[in-house]
């Protein structure tokens, strides 16, 4: 039977090193502050942002919350932006996604300063992940690593096998496990051989939004499993994208959903967010 590997456990600890650091960087007069923008009432959105917020209280941030109408219009949204590019208290700027349609998601993510953009998703900092030469990781990826390197899983040299080529986590997943020395494989829609390619894999990281998409046919034995999916099943009980029952009696260690990537994510945002205030702030990271 799979290690459960506990994603609220290893959040905790990330945040508690954040809100130590940030300590001390309120003794130096440094409050790390950090803006999200919601547009529109998805509810999902909605309940990222509360917990955003709630992260942000806990390891001792200042943060604003801008919550917009569905009928905001792209220049509305993109003044917004440049305000917060150009306010001193705001280190970090998140424009909630998805955005209401008619607004273009990609000119508001350009539209950040770099050096706030605590998602990563900025084509400049997109292009630093890839040369290896960054100062942030997107969040869901960077947390993915915690997680393994928390269950003393190594990377270096290991078959990686990714399902889905997402700009969010696909794509930098990828990236950053090859940053560790990983040997990766990504995986989508048009991958002939699915089955037999994930069946090699030692570390296998799931991230193309299909419940149970995952079965235990899929997996080496022994393998280390990531659930990065979300989704609801047929009772509306969350789910990932790993039929977690089955493959947990074949891998080695394994993700819960809920309990998993998810608590990751906001946690490496927080630290994310202290890094940007780090560096406009001249301090070493």
């Amino acid at each position: 039977m799979a290690e459960r590997i506990d994603g609220k456990s290893v959040s905790a600890k990330v945040k508690e090193e954040v809100r130590l650091e940030t300590e001390k960087l309120k003794e130096q007069g440094i409050v790390p502050g950090l803006a999200v923008v919601l547009v529109g009432d998805d509810p999902a959105s909605r309940t990222y942002v509360n917990n955003k917020k709630k992260a942000c209280a806990q390891v001792g941030f200042y943060s604003e919350e801008y919550a917009l109408p569905a009928t905001t219009s792209q220049e509305e949204l993109m003044d917004l932006v440049d305000r917060l590019n150009h306010d001193p208290k705001i280190n970090g700027i998140l424009v909630q996604s998805p955005l209401p349609k008619g607004l273009d998601e990609e000119a508001v993510v350009e539209a950040i300063s770099p050096e706030k953009d605590v998602d990563a998703f900025h084509p400049s900092n997109v292009g630093r992940i890839m040369i290896g030469n960054f100062h942030f990781l997107p969040c869901t990826p960077a947390g993915v690593i915690e997680l393994l390197k928390t269950a003393g899983v190594t990377i270096a040299g290991k078959n990686c096998v990714v399902i889905g080529r997402s700009n969010i986590v696909g794509k930098p997943m990828a990236m950053l496990l090859l940053h560790e020395n990983g040997t990766v494989t990504i995986c989508h829609s048009k991958t002939q051989n699915l089955k037999e390619i994930c069946r090699q894999a030692d570390i296998l990281i799931a991230a193309v939004g299909r419940k149970h998409f995952v079965t235990a046919d899929m997996v080496k034995p022994g393998a280390a499993v990531i659930d990065v999916g979300i989704n609801r099943d047929e009772n509306g009980k969350l789910c990932g994208d790993v039929d977690f029952e089955a493959v947990e009696k074949i891998a080695s260690c394994i993700t819960p959903v809920p309990g998993g990537v998810g608590p990751m994510t906001i946690a490496m945002l927080m630290k994310n967010t202290l890094s940007a205030a780090k560096i406009q702030h001249g301090l070493p990271l």
